[in-house]
């Protein structure tokens, strides 16, 4: 499970820096202007549009597997697994006071009582 997370945070990480990367790489509405005077956008890989709509497609889709990476993460986290019974498969039990048998039989039942409330006897080890 530590693995899983482990590659889920990294996923995530990534994703966040290319969002970032991305959306500092596009243009604004008024680079419009700007392209229309010549600026050299058309002569670029994508042509005048093309880059524009490769960076919103792949800014969309980062910023689509980071919420994905985060509700994994929120699930991941939100996960409590369930206490085991021991290898045997029983529940552990009290431990037996050894005083037991050398005290009446009136004190054995109350150090018995006693020491199967005692704080702290249900949490496992």
């Amino acid at each position: 499970m530590l693995y899983l997370k482990t590659l889920i945070i990294v996923v995530q990480l990534l994703s966040a820096l290319g969002v970032i990367g991305l959306v500092l790489l596009q243009h604004g509405k008024g680079a419009d202007m700007g392209a229309a005077f010549g600026s050299g956008a058309s002569g670029s890989l994508f042509g005048a549009t093309g880059s524009a709509n490769f960076l919103s497609r792949t800014t969309a889709v980062l910023a689509a597997v980071f919420f994905v990476t985060t509700l994994a993460l929120t699930y991941l986290g939100s996960y409590h697994a369930k206490p085991s019974a021991g290898v045997l498969g029983a529940a552990v039990s009290a431990p037996v006071v050894a005083s037991a048998a050398s005290a009446p039989a009136g004190v054995s039942a109350a150090i018995a009582a006693s020491a199967a409330s005692a704080p702290g006897q249900d949490v496992p080890k």
